[in-house]
């Protein structure tokens, strides 16, 4: 790799632009917000370890009117509409508050680190006790907010007593900026102090409500919670969902940005194993890379999971152990690579409030776990990274056929490459047999599904297809290895109530090879059938390229 100045772990726009740091534009979301004139309140929902704070910071110092960042923005997208940054680059006073640090195992702990970061906030303006327009009362407020000594009502309404004042010492209207919004609830719900957190919250989302002081407001956060609790009574208020987006490319990395990134640093040849780790996010029909991973491997020189050790698996695992709704039905097969159709319409946007499967994966999808397109309804894991994660939850969670099948899946991977007939047969029909509880038996999409996830080891140096349109209909199942891994391609056709050898004859009459027409080299066409007594036989044939 190509020695370059790329920041890890930092989301504060000045130093990385001061510093000289590696960055990717993302200026043009300015103008994206701007554009939306009618707008007051922008709730902007992504994963953890998107950009979001980032994003923020670099809102706050094109704003505030008491920084002077034009050369900060020096050479970015939004230097090109200079009328724009006329009017707005620091012309307004900004607000930016994070609630990412609010945490703690009783709603005692977790409300003192809230007053803490609010003391904080109050501590940055205490130009404003010296104001003449500001009144007695809101002086005295704000000097038990900057104390941290605030009642619980003063903390609830400091954001709206912040604005007011602000407002009134410039004579402008203000910019209210708050980011990772939803922490302090998410954490209480893990920590059983939801309710006094919510009530907290609601209190503080109240600046976002009729307030004459605030020119707009952009919130961000994992989750849109529930506009009927926290954001009651919100008008203009606008959400930009992973489900539902008009801003996908400003958080996390699309393919331009990735191929760019990769090219500087001398590290083209790693595009596709970036690609098989770390993309597959699908917003709003873009594809999106998670930058944080995308950055670590590239660092490290190393493909790992980087993203999930920002937390821990008892996120997923919390979501998943249930199966009240079959939940645990889903994400088998979505470890078999298969997509399934949700409706995310129902999802009550909380994290408490559950009533069908649908939105416990919807919940998924908004913490990152899945992705979701919107025009097929569908759902699946996005990539290696987290499939690992998938992978090493449903271990600790003891799912024992589906654990057997995936530490069996080097053996039947090899007994595939080396042509034993005999034990792919066998081991198939264990993974099968042991899974037969979850999926209907005689139906070749269940045998595809168990066939998926007893290669899962292949996964590594092989990319799946499912019915991938290939000569005179669909094959199956195709292994297209990786480049450089010096592996066969493999093309696995299913059979019920036939024979092997039918599955290979329909691989060549229907012509399926022609699916690797940009494949060069020896394929495995291997047929598997089983019958009434669930009994699989398997043929391998080799031919080349």
């Amino acid at each position: 790799m190509k020695e370059m100045n790329i920041p890890v772990g930092v989301s504060d726009f000045e130093e990385i632009r001061k510093n000289g740091y590696y960055y990717i534009d993302k200026s043009g979301l300015i103008g994206e917000l701007l554009s939306r004139t009618g707008t007051k309140v922008t709730l902007i929902t992504r994963p953890r370890r998107f950009g979001k704070t980032l994003g923020m910071s670099m809102l706050e110092n094109f704003f505030d009117i008491r920084k002077d960042s034009r050369k900060l923005f020096e050479g970015l997208e939004i230097t090109e509409n200079q009328a724009l940054c006329v009017e707005w680059m620091n012309q307004y006073p900004t607000i930016f508050v994070s609630f990412r640090q609010v945490d703690g195992l009783n709603f005692t702990g977790a409300y003192d680190m809230l007053t803490m970061v609010i003391a904080d906030l109050y501590n940055k303006h205490l130009y404003l006790l010296d104001s003449e327009n500001a009144t007695a009362f809101q002086k005295t407020a704000f000097e038990h907010l900057a104390h941290g000594s605030g009642s619980i009502k003063e903390v609830k309404s400091s954001l709206m007593l912040l604005t007011t004042m602000m407002q009134s010492y410039y004579e402008k209207p203000v910019i209210l900026l708050i980011d990772e919004y939803d922490v302090p609830v998410a954490k209480a719900n893990n920590n059983g102090y939801y309710d006094e957190m919510l009530d907290v919250m609601k209190g503080l989302m109240q600046a976002l409500k009729d307030n004459q002081a605030l020119r707009f407001a952009v919130v961000t956060g994992c989750l849109k919670i529930a506009k009927e609790s926290i954001f009651t009574g919100t008008n203009n208020f606008v959400s930009d969902t992973i489900t539902n987006s008009r801003l996908n490319e400003y958080f996390g990395f699309v393919q331009s940005e990735v191929d760019q990134l990769l090219k500087d640093a001398d590290l083209t040849k790693q595009a596709e194993n970036i690609k098989k780790w770390y993309d597959g996010y699908c917003v709003d029909g873009v594809s999106i890379y998670n930058p944080k991973s995308v950055v670590e491997a590239m660092l490290r020189g190393k493909f790992s999971n980087y993203w999930t050790q920002t937390e821990t698996y008892e996120a997923l695992k919390i979501y998943i152990q249930s199966n009240e709704f079959g939940v645990q039905d889903v994400i088998l097969k979505l470890l078999a690579g298969e997509k399934e159709k949700i409706d995310t319409t129902t999802f009550s946007n909380d994290m408490v409030t559950f009533a069908t499967k649908d939105d416990v994966l919807t919940l998924l999808v908004h913490l990152g776990y899945l992705t979701y397109d919107a025009k097929t309804k569908e759902i699946w894991i996005p990539n290696d990274e987290v499939m690992e994660q998938f992978i090493s939850t449903v271990k600790v969670m003891g799912w024992g056929s589906v654990v057997t099948a995936l530490e069996t899946s080097e053996k039947l991977l090899q007994a595939t490459l080396s042509g034993d007939e005999e034990t792919v047969a066998e081991l198939i029909e264990q993974a099968h047999q042991a899974n037969a509880s979850i999926l209907k038996y005689n139906d070749e999409n269940a045998l595809s599904c168990v066939i998926s996830l007893a290669y899962y080891s292949a996964q590594k140096n092989y990319t799946l297809h499912r019915e991938m349109p290939a000569g005179k209909g669909f094959a199956d199942i195709v292994f297209e290895p990786n480049r450089n891994c010096n592996l066969p391609a493999m093309i696995v056709e299913l059979k019920w109530g036939h024979s092997a050898e039918e599955a290979i004859e329909q691989i060549k009459r229907k012509d399926y090879l022609d699916c690797l027409q940009n494949y060069h080299g020896e394929v495995l066409l291997v047929g598997v059938n089983y019958d009434k007594e669930k009994h699989h036989t398997c043929k391998i044939e080799r031919v080349f390229l």
